[in-house]
């Protein structure tokens, strides 16, 4: 005995999606003219659809005449399965949109110092909106040298860091944040304090103390530095600031970090128009990471935030 090879023996194409939806607000409207109307499309693209969806399935699905429009047996048996498929198909919609509105995990950031005085609040606002979309997600930020970030996010102990653009690294990915701009300054104890730019020039400032950075910067920078008399380290921002307050040296640091001294009268930018220059942040991640739903939702935002600040 021949038997029947199955109607839907590959899988569902959304252009049959599309024709069982049309099928559905036939039965939902009573007929064919009425569908027609509810979706905004003609009677004979609903006729149609109708005819393809019969044919597809080797299957008569309603009776239309002067009798009006009824299921037969068979289109009433397509019509329940046809709702379980869209029911399932809804709910999968909302699981899914529950996992994005449910965020749970860890965050683990490597951040360099002294960031937090930068007046675009980029990642304090993509943390603001992540602990928003969702409150059960454990934020740990660590504060880091550049060098310790890159080896945390390649090694996967860390799912993103915030670093200044030295090089790029071929394993890594970067969202540019923004750019620092730094100038030297001197503190209010200084000689040069009270002397104004234009009895300065940049080749006088050599015979003053000046401190050098012992951390990564690039060969401009380093030529900067190498303009001052160096008579001290730090291996910090915040180790430059104590020696530039003694009012015994003068150093580089970035404008929004040195703003609250300035504000107070304690320190001064000294030609900020020749001795500054801007150094790229920029957050990253590593290349071919696993997909992590936390991480993707908190770069969204920084993303946004840089759109929103126009940059």
């Amino acid at each position: 005995m021949k038997t029947k090879s199955p109607a839907l023996s590959g899988k569902l194409t959304d252009t049959e999606l599309r024709t069982l939806r049309i099928f559905m607000a036939v039965v939902h409207y009573s007929g064919f003219t009425p569908a027609a109307l509810e979706l905004n499309v003609s009677r004979s693209a609903v006729s149609i659809a109708m005819a393809d969806l019969e044919k597809r399935l080797s299957l008569r699905l309603c009776e239309r005449g002067r009798a009006g429009f009824s299921l037969t047996t068979e289109g009433r048996e397509v019509y329940r399965s046809t709702r379980q498929l869209f029911s399932a198909l809804d709910q999968f919609r909302i699981q899914i949109n529950a996992i994005h509105f449910n965020l749970k995990g860890e965050l683990n950031i490597g951040i360099t110092d002294n960031l937090v005085t930068m007046p675009q609040m980029r990642i304090t606002s993509a943390l603001r909106e992540l602990n928003r979309l969702g409150p059960d997600v454990q934020i740990n930020i660590q504060m880091i040298p550049p060098n310790e970030i890159i080896s945390g996010v390649l090694d996967g102990q860390l799912h993103t860091g915030v670093i200044p653009v030295q090089k790029h690294y071929e394993g890594l990915e970067y969202l540019l944040l923004y750019e620092e701009r730094s100038s030297l300054y001197c503190g209010q104890e200084h000689e040069l304090f009270c002397r104004h730019d234009s009895e300065l020039s940049p080749s006088m400032l050599k015979q003053y103390n000046g401190v050098l950075p012992a951390y990564d910067q690039t060969s401009e920078i380093k030529a900067l530095h190498h303009e001052l008399q160096l008579s001290a380290s730090a291996t910090d921002r915040e180790g430059v600031a104590f020696l530039i307050l003694t009012g015994r040296y003068i150093g580089y640091l970035p404008d929004h970090y040195a703003h609250r001294w300035v504000k107070e009268g304690v320190m001064r930018a000294i030609l900020p128009a020749n001795m500054s220059y801007l150094t790229p942040f920029a957050t990253i991640t590593k290349k071919g990471a696993p997909s992590n739903l936390v991480l993707e939702n908190y770069l969204e935002q920084l993303k946004l935030a840089s759109t929103t600040a126009g940059g």
